[in-house]
């Protein structure tokens, strides 16, 4: 396995059951404990788990939710605890069944680290860097390791994340590379952390406040262990100050006055970092016609989304799954990313269509993705005061359904009442302006 984050961790878990060995190497010297490393910038950063990324964690390592609550991180019901914002508009609260569970990146990928060093037959091992593959006639024997030393495997991962080099590999062995689609989002965000108080949004533990075509910047709170708010917030083509009156007269200008709110009480625990994704990237792999035996590819080594929608993980988890279930039937590559690319097809989707319904997101806008967002926009709409509709968005956001569960003939019938009732006043600004700190955006 290259590549010791979140995605070869839980790919080795998978493995685990059908494997007598697996190997997980990675570049960077692993910590013990739950702190942020070299080779996951994000970590510092907001992460969303995902309702079905929860539930694939909890397959593959059972009582990891318990650990984790043991150890601070709390959940909630994602539709009647979360504020979630789309178009400047609150999704209607209720219950949703659908939970959720509030933990920071460090904790995350520790505890789960943990578990998967525990597994008979697994080894995480960190300081070993993997400079290129070992092979031999058309068929993929080990790695090799920039120190020297050559791994033999039946099986390669590569989990090794947006640097993958496994194209550059394949031209090196005389196999066709995989087609590359891009959306140039050139998102820029940052994040801060804040002492977390029980008054703070009502008790709510979370803002999720998506980007809307007036105001392209968005934004999420979420509560995390140690009383501690975690907040990230960020536009497109621009970056929030890092500052603190700078970053609370940005979260002053995002589409909804929530987050403003939050950040001009609370108190600052640190200095800020920020962060900058140029482009959500997909490879498909699906398409070869020719790949090398006993290779795989999984995680933002086959697709790196825009990371403001918070689907890595999640994505990852089912993925791991799948990987499983293909090296236990011993089936050829294309078998595997067939079944990972219907993985990735419906959260794809939802970052596509959503970046390119905002002016400076580069990428082709089809009729059908302009159609999608025209009526995503009356959805959130009636969304505002229908809880079952509500219900519904977050049901595909959280990677459950299908995103034609939110065009079937009852859905669409409970929109089209939403936009003939009466509109609701708007909540927050609609200005790029960024008002002064400590006060409120127009």
């Amino acid at each position: 396995m290259i590549g010791a984050g979140m995605s070869g961790l839980l790919a080795a878990a998978a493995l685990g059951r059908v494997a007598e060995r697996v190997t997980v190497l990675d570049r960077d010297e692993l910590p013990e404990g739950d702190v942020h490393r070299r080779g996951t910038a994000q970590s510092r950063h907001a992460h969303g788990l995902l309702a079905r990324g929860l539930q694939a964690m909890e397959e593959l390592l059972p009582g990891l939710t318990g650990e984790l609550t043991a150890r601070g991180a709390f959940g909630g019901d994602l539709q009647a605890d979360c504020r979630w914002i789309n178009e400047g508009r609150r999704l209607a609260p209720a219950p949703g069944g659908m939970p959720g569970l509030l933990v920071s990146r460090p904790l995350l990928e520790g505890q789960v680290r943990r578990r998967v060093a525990r597994l008979p037959g697994t080894e995480v091992a960190g300081g070993r860097q993997v400079g290129g593959l070992a092979a031999s006639g058309g068929r993929v024997t080990g790695v090799r390791l920039t120190s020297g030393e050559t791994i033999t495997a039946d099986l390669v991962v590569d989990a090794s994340g947006r640097g993958s080099r496994t194209p550059a590999w394949l031209a090196e062995m005389g196999f066709p590379v995989p087609e590359q689609e891009r959306v140039e989002i050139d998102l820029t965000y940052s994040t801060r952390l804040f002492r977390r108080l029980p008054g703070h949004l009502d008790g709510d533990p979370v803002v999720i406040m998506a980007a809307t075509r007036a105001v392209p910047r968005a934004g999420v709170a979420l509560a995390m262990e140690d009383d501690r708010w975690i907040v990230t917030i960020g536009g497109y083509g621009e970056a929030a100050p890092l500052d603190y009156e700078g970053f609370v007269a940005y979260a002053g200008s995002l589409p909804a006055p929530d987050i403003h709110e939050l950040v001009s009480s609370a108190e600052p625990l640190d200095e800020g970092r920020n962060h900058r994704t140029p482009a959500s990237v997909r490879r498909r792999y699906e398409r070869l016609a020719r790949f090398p035996h006993g290779l795989a590819v999984v995680g933002d080594a086959v697709c790196a989304f825009n990371p403001i929608y918070g689907q890595g993980m999640s994505v990852a988890a089912v993925e791991a799954l799948r990987l499983g279930e293909w090296a236990g039937r011993d089936r050829p590559a294309r078998e595997l990313f067939r079944s990972i690319s219907r993985v990735v097809d419906a959260p794809w989707d939802i970052v596509v269509s959503g970046d390119l319904r905002l002016p400076g997101v580069r990428g082709r806008r089809t009729p059908r993705i302009r159609l999608v967002n025209a009526y995503l926009e009356r959805f959130h709409r009636a969304a505002e005061h229908d809880a079952e509709l509500g219900r519904r968005f977050l049901r595909v956001a959280n990677l459950i359904d299908p995103p034609s569960a939110l065009v079937r003939p009852a859905c669409l019938l409970r929109v089209l009442r939403g936009v003939l009732a009466p509109a609701a006043p708007r909540r927050g600004p609609v200005s790029l302006r960024t008002p002064q700190a400590g006060r409120p955006a127009p």
